[in-house]
C-alpha cells in the first residue's frame, strides 16, 4: 500500500501496529503522512498509554499479599500482550531509523527480498 506515491521512496516501510491475515506484518509504503500513517501514531499512542496504566495496576496487584493466583496469571497475560505491542512499536520506530530489524526477516527490505515497487 503506498500512501503518497510522489514524496515516497519505494524502500520508505512502516511496520503497523496490528498484523494482517493469519498474524503476518503489516506495512505501509509513504512518505509517513499519509492517513495510514496518521491512524498509526494514534494506535501506537494508545498502546503505549495502556501500557503505562498496565504496569501501574500491576504494580499495585504485586503489593498487596491479597492478590491471589488467578489475579496474577490475568496481569501476567495482560503485560505479555502489551509488551508484543510495546515491542512492535519499539521495532517499527527503530526500522524508520535505519536499525536493522533481526526479529522481522519477512520485513520487505530484508536481505533477499526484492524491494516492493508503489
Amino acid at each position: 500500500m503506498n500512501e503518497d506515491t510522489n514524496d515516497a521512496s519505494p524502500n520508505t516501510f512502516r511496520l503497523l501496529p496490528w498484523t494482517g491475515t493469519a498474524g503476518r506484518p503489516c506495512y505501509v509504503v509513504g512518505s509517513g503522512g499519509g492517513k495510514v500513517s496518521r491512524e498509526a501514531d494514534k494506535v501506537e499512542a494508545m498502546q503505549l498509554g495502556m501500557a503505562y496504566e498496565l504496569l501501574d495496576h500491576a504494580d499495585d496487584l504485586v503489593q498487596d499479599d491479597r492478590s491471589t493466583a488467578v489475579q496474577l496469571r490475568h496481569v501476567a497475560a495482560a503485560l505479555a500482550h502489551s509488551l508484543r505491542d510495546v515491542h512492535r512499536v519499539a521495532r517499527s520506530r527503530g526500522l524508520r531509523l535505519g536499525i536493522p530489524d533481526a526479529f522481522e526477516p519477512e520485513h520487505p527490505s530484508g536481505p533477499g527480498l526484492i524491494p516492493l515497487r508503489p
